[in-house]
C-alpha cells in the first residue's frame, strides 16, 4: 500500500517532490464528476453521496465505508483517470521496476516479486501479466496525468497531510498482495473491471507500520464485496485486506489515494516536545538541575516517576500558556515534500505579469492553500534575496510557500519548486519588523499596499514588489 510521509514504502520519500514528466497523449478526459473549486468540495464529491460531517463521525479512523454508485458518469470519469491500455506508452517514457513499477502476486500467503531490474520493458510486463498472472503496481501515477495530480493535489490541501497513490492492475483469478494492514488512511477507486475484497477485524487499532497477516490468524471477514467501476471504498489504517479479480472479469483496474501516515498526536509530540522542553528550560530552572548522581548507571530507574511527572507537569503549563510555536519538522516535511499546485496555460502562468504593484494596489495571496506562516530562530544576520522559483516542466512547476518569520534577524519568505530528483528552495528574506504586514497579506482576502502595518510608502510598496516578482501575490 502506497505511503507519503516521512517514511515513503514503496518508492521513497524523493519522489513526493517529483514533477509530472511528459504528458500522456490522452483522449479528452470524461465530465469530472469531482468539485475541484475548493479542497473542501473536493473531498465532498469524491465520498458523495455521503456527507462529510457523516463521514468523520461515523467511519474517520473507526471503520470502512462502501459506496456503491452504480452510476455510468462516474464510471465513465474513473476510467479516464488511468487505463491498463496507457502502460504500453508509459513504458517507452522509461519506466524502472523498482521505482515507478513492482510485479507481483500472493502465493500461498506470500508476495512473490518478479521485478527484473532497470527499465521496463512492455513486452515483458504483458508476458508476466499474462502467463504469470502478476499484478502490476504503479506508483505514483499522478505524475504522468494531470487529473490525478489534480486530485492529489486537492487532497493535500484539505487534509494537511501528505497524499500518495498507486494504481493496481490485476488478471483474472489472480491477488497480488497477501493479507496486510497500512499505517495510511486508505481510499479505493474502481477504475476498470471488478474486485473481490476482504476486510478484517484489526489486530492492531490506527496501526503505524505495514504488517502481513497470516490467514489463520485474522478468522473470517467482517466486510466482503464486490467493487465494480466508480465505486469508492475507503477504510482505516490497521484494516487487514486482500483482494483478489474474480474469474469472469478479464483484469481489475484500482487506484489505491492514502494519507495521514505518521501523522497521529504521538507523531506530533515527538516532534514538538524537543523544542518545548528547550524553550522551557530557558526560564525554568528546575529543568537546568542535574540529573540524580549515576542515574545513567541505573537499570532501575523506577524510583524517579514522582520527580518526572512534576517537571511534565511544569510542562503542560508552558504548552496552556499563549506563545509563538515555533515550525515543527512535520511541517517541514510536509510543506517540502507536497504537490506543488496543478496549473493551466503553462510555466508562463507564474511568471510576473500584469500591473505592478503600486500604493494603491489591491494585492492578494496567490496559492492560499499553499502557504504556511512559521517563526523560528536564525544564525544569520544578513539580509539576502534567493534566485526566482525555477519551473520543471510546461506547466506543473508551482510553489509551496513556507512563511519563516526569523526571531531577532530576519523573516524568509521561501517558496518551493520540484525536480525529478530533490526539491530546490528560493524566497526571499525581510527583517522581522515585517511580520505584522506579511501577516495582513496572509490573513486577508484582498488588502491595499497602502494598509500594510509598515512605517513609510517606500517600504510597503519594497515588500509588494518583492512578493510579487516571486509571484506570491497578484494585484487586482
Amino acid at each position: 500500500m502506497p505511503k507519503k510521509g516521512g517514511k515513503n514504502a514503496e518508492m521513497g520519500k524523493e519522489t513526493q517532490a517529483q514533477c509530472k514528466r511528459a504528458k500522456l497523449e490522452e483522449a479528452p478526459c470524461s465530465p469530472s464528476v469531482l468539485n475541484f473549486e475548493t479542497p473542501d468540495s473536493l473531498f465532498a464529491s469524491l465520498i458523495s453521496p455521503i456527507k462529510e460531517e457523516e463521514f468523520f463521525r461515523e467511519y474517520w479512523e473507526q471503520k470502512p465505508l462502501l459506496v456503491q454508485r452504480d452510476d455510468p458518469l462516474v464510471a465513465a470519469y474513473y476510467l479516464s483517470l488511468f487505463q491498463l491500455a496507457e502502460l504500453q506508452e508509459l513504458c517507452h517514457q522509461g519506466l524502472c521496476y523498482g521505482r515507478d513499477v513492482n510485479v507481483c502476486r500472493c502465493v500461498k500467503g506470500k508476495k512473490k516479486v518478479f521485478n527484473k531490474g532497470g527499465k521496463v520493458n512492455y513486452m515483458q510486463l504483458k508476458k508476466d501479466f499474462d502467463q504469470k498472472k502478476a499484478t502490476i503496481q504503479f506508483h505514483q501515477p499522478q505524475r504522468f496525468k494531470e487529473e490525478l495530480w489534480k486530485i492529489q493535489e486537492k487532497l493535500e490541501c484539505y487534509f494537511g497531510s501528505l497524499v500518495g497513490s498507486n494504481v493496481y492492475i490485476t488478471p483474472q483469478g489472480s491477488q497480488g498482495l497477501p493479507p496486510h494492514y497500512d499505517d495510511v488512511e486508505v481510499f479505493i477507486l474502481q477504475l476498470e473491471g471488478e474486485k473481490h475484497w476482504r476486510l478484517y477485524k484489526p489486530t492492531v487499532h490506527l496501526a503505524r507500520e505495514y504488517n502481513v497477516e497470516s490467514e489463520e490468524r485474522i478468522g473470517n471477514p467482517t466486510h466482503e464485496f464486490i467493487l465494480k467501476p466508480g465505486d469508492l471504498l475507503y477504510f482505516p489504517r490497521g484494516t487487514i485486506h486482500q483482494a483478489d479479480t474474480p474469474l469472469g472479469t478479464s483484469y481489475s483496474t484500482h487506484l489505491t489515494i492514502s494519507t495521514y501516515q505518521n501523522n497521529s498526536w504521538a507523531d506530533f509530540l515527538l516532534d514538538a516536545i524537543p523544542g518545548l522542553v528547550f524553550d522551557t528550560a530557558k526560564d525554568d530552572v528546575a529543568l537546568r538541575k542535574s540529573i540524580p548522581r549515576q542515574l545513567l548507571m541505573q537499570v532501575d530507574a523506577a524510583e524517579w516517576p514522582e520527580k518526572l511527572s512534576s517537571l511534565l507537569r511544569r510542562l503542560a503549563e508552558r504548552v496552556e500558556q499563549p506563545r509563538e510555536l515555533r515550525a515543527s519538522d512535520m511541517r517541514k516535511d510536509f510543506i517540502t515534500h507536497r504537490l506543488p499546485p496543478c496549473l493551466r496555460g503553462g510555466s508562463e502562468s507564474l511568471g510576473p505579469g500584469g500591473k505592478l504593484p503600486k500604493i494603491d494596489s489591491k494585492i492578494r495571496l496567490q496559492f492560499r492553500d499553499h502557504a504556511l506562516l512559521t517563526v523560528e530562530p536564525d544564525q544569520e544576520d544578513a539580509v539576502s534575496t534567493v534566485s526566482p522559483p525555477c519551473l520543471p516542466g510546461v506547466g506543473w512547476g508551482g510553489p509551496g510557500m513556507d512563511l519563516l518569520l526569523r526571531e531577532g534577524h530576519c523573516t524568509q519568505l521561501k517558496g518551493l519548486c520540484f525536480s525529478l530528483l530533490s526539491p530546490q528552495t528560493h524566497g526571499l528574506r525581510f527583517p522581522l519588523s515585517h511580520l505584522a504586514a506579511l501577516k495582513q497579506i496572509w490573513s486577508s482576502s484582498t488588502v491595499t499596499v497602502k494598509e500594510l502595518t509598515l512605517p513609510s510608502d517606500e517600504e510597503k510598496q519594497n515588500l509588494a514588489l518583492a512578493l510579487w516578482s516571486e509571484c506570491l501575490i497578484e494585484v487586482l
